[in-house]
């Protein structure tokens, strides 16, 4: 550790940041467990900070000289107005050091959050459009199957285009949300940058993969295989069986699955660069998490 070093230590279910002063304290927020409401920005020793926990330094790529980012954590010594999501303990630390405040643990939540509500609201908007769209409304066989040719009309395919499409729309939507969330800036350093790189091409390339794997399963599933009119409404069958359901309840799982495994494979691939490239407990480390 350094003097103006981010420094935070893991605690149940989140880690707690702040700012090392060089003299053996550190200003963070602190207050009592389970009132952070009364928090206030305080400077006290190391031990009391650390807890009995290890402490870790954040690194980063662009940052503040040392007696700006200590200026700036003494300026807020006194301060209260904690907020869980606005004005959190990592918000402070970051703030401290590049002059803009932010906080992983409140994107990771919300991004956890948008992909879930993003996988729901596909899925039954997925299904909307699946009894609406054909020649047969409802979610009856016929219905299902001529909602899908409908909508794979829209590309000038046919059922299997119907699927695809879609399941595609959440999809997108869950690799954009991680893309956001592992967003490149010049304050990561390098090793973190990269990981975030690897995290957002893998979000990218599992929701192809996730509708790829969502038609070849709905084509070996079924009774009857293939991707012909009975075979997809066999394998659809099959899927939502496999969850206590019909073939609407299949048509919910193909358009769920891709979302999520965008969001699963894009968030493990950037912790598992990240991992490999940790020093150790004592080290410098990325990204609080």
């Amino acid at each position: 550790m350094a003097r103006g070093d981010h420094i935070y230590v893991f605690r149940t279910g989140f880690s707690h940041h702040g700012i090392d002063i060089g003299d053996g304290t550190v200003i963070h927020w602190s207050g009592e467990p389970g009132q952070k409401a009364n928090a206030v920005v305080r400077r006290t020793t190391i031990a009391d900070f650390a807890r009995g926990s290890v402490i870790r330094v954040q690194r980063y790529g662009a940052r503040s000289d040392a007696d700006v980012i200590i200026a700036r954590a003494e300026s807020r010594l006194g301060s209260n107005g904690y907020d869980l999501v606005a004005n959190n303990c990592e918000h402070f630390a970051r703030w401290c050091v590049t002059g803009t405040a932010g906080s992983s643990q409140v994107v990771r939540v919300a991004t956890a959050g948008g992909v879930a509500i993003a996988s729901a609201g596909g899925a039954a908007a997925t299904v909307n459009v699946i009894s609406r769209a054909g020649t047969v409304a409802g979610l009856s066989g016929p219905g299902i199957m001529s909602g899908l040719s409908a909508a794979g009309s829209v590309v000038g395919g046919g059922v299997t285009a119907g699927l695809v499409v879609l399941a595609a729309a959440p999809a997108a939507l869950s690799a954009l949300l991680m893309n956001n969330a592992l967003g490149d800036s010049d304050i990561h350093s390098d090793d973190e940058r990269f990981a975030r790189t690897v995290g957002r091409s893998t979000a990218d390339v599992s929701a192809v993969v996730g509708l790829g794997i969502v038609v070849g399963t709905v084509s070996v599933a079924g009774t009857v295989a293939g991707l012909s009119g009975p075979g997809i409404a066999s394998g659809l069958a099959a899927i939502g069986h496999m969850v206590g359901g019909g073939m609407a309840a299949g048509v919910t799982v193909a358009a769920i699955f891709p979302a999520l495994l965008a969001a699963l494979v894009g968030y493990a691939g950037y912790r598992l660069v990240r991992l490999l490239g940790e020093p150790g407990p004592s080290g410098r480390l990325g990204l609080a998490t």
